[in-house]
């Protein structure tokens, strides 16, 4: 088949490579200069099965409530006048009832689980270097509330074969020294030694190189701005992707099928279809650090949950990162 793939981040990248890999012809469609300059470039780069916790919980209304007028709040939500936004909003207090928490929960372990075992897969077959670290990831809390709630979602995590243990603040600080100098605020933590961490930009891009030396045709600095279909409009069917070409120039491209790997983007295109995604984007920020002393900086990975903040290593480096 002629597969075009739209979008070059770490999931379109993933998919063309697999796709190849099972025998088709694959065409990478982005409106950047190259992969992964999007979200894939700078996310809290982890592995995170053990971060599986929903933002949609029975804490969410709450904290959304208290966040209200607080610029450096947590969960920042900016109320606009925009329909769609109203709803994806209502769709989300729907899902912070303690059994769709549980459910999302065990969605999410599972994906979360398989991806790892599929880059862990990948990484010994391609042998691509994105300063791997395979030392687990740890949660610290400052707030008891929040730890006590961390409770319940980590013994789920653990039945689902995810190992999200405790710790006492004592052993959390013999895990981790840099915690150290905070003591006085730890309530408690837990720590998932299967958990890595990583450089997701480096891994797309490396991915996207050898997927180009084995065939698959990377358009950049391509801007797609609408699906072409064929057939009735109750049986019409997705025949090629309309772009703006490096040169400004309008081309379409007919394939047989397509991979939609565009994130928020998504929404526009599909809803001429008559399809309608519940996705709205969100504004993360991150911040990335050379390491000067080595004995003071972190080992392994953390998540502060109260403050949805993430430190991941990332070699002599150090990535921050978080949403708002």
């Amino acid at each position: 088949m002629k597969i075009v793939v739209l979008g070059s981040g770490i999931i379109g990248t993933a998919s063309a490579w697999f796709l190849h890999k099972a025998g088709h012809d694959v065409t990478v469609i982005d409106r950047q200069p190259g992969p992964a300059q999007e979200a894939s470039f700078a996310n809290g780069c982890q592995i995170s099965v053990s971060h599986a916790t929903p933002w949609a919980n029975k804490t969410a209304p709450l904290t959304l409530l208290r966040s209200l007028g607080k610029e450096d709040a947590p969960l920042l939500y900016r109320f606009r006048p925009e329909w769609f936004q109203w709803m994806w909003g209502m769709r989300f207090l729907r899902e912070c009832t303690p059994a769709r928490t549980a459910y999302n929960i065990r969605q999410i372990v599972a994906i979360a689980d398989y991806s790892r075992r599929t880059l862990q897969e990948v990484r010994a077959e391609t042998g691509i270097k994105y300063d791997c670290l395979t030392r687990g990831i740890l949660h610290f809390y400052t707030d008891q509330k929040e730890f006590d709630h961390s409770l319940a979602s980590a013994a789920l995590m653990r039945e689902l074969g995810c190992p999200r243990d405790p710790l006492t603040i004592e052993e959390a600080i013999r895990l981790e020294p840099a915690l150290a100098g905070m003591r006085s605020h730890l309530v408690g933590a837990d720590f998932t030694p299967t958990d890595e961490s990583g450089d997701i930009h480096s891994f797309t891009t490396g991915l996207a190189q050898l997927a180009m030396r084995n065939g698959v045709r990377f358009l950049f600095n391509h801007n797609v701005t609408r699906l072409l279909t064929e057939g009735s409009s109750s049986s019409s069917i997705v025949s090629g992707v309309e772009v703006i070409d490096e040169n400004g120039q309008h081309r379409s491209l007919a394939a047989d099928a397509f991979v939609m790997a565009l994130g928020s983007s998504s929404v526009d295109l599909l809803r001429p279809l008559g399809i309608h995604l519940p996705i709205y984007p969100g504004k993360g920020y991150s911040g990335t650090y050379t390491i000067k002393n080595d004995h003071s900086a972190p080992t392994v990975s953390l998540i502060d949950d109260e403050y949805k903040l993430v430190v991941s290593r990332l070699g002599q480096r150090l990535r921050v990162a978080g949403t708002c």
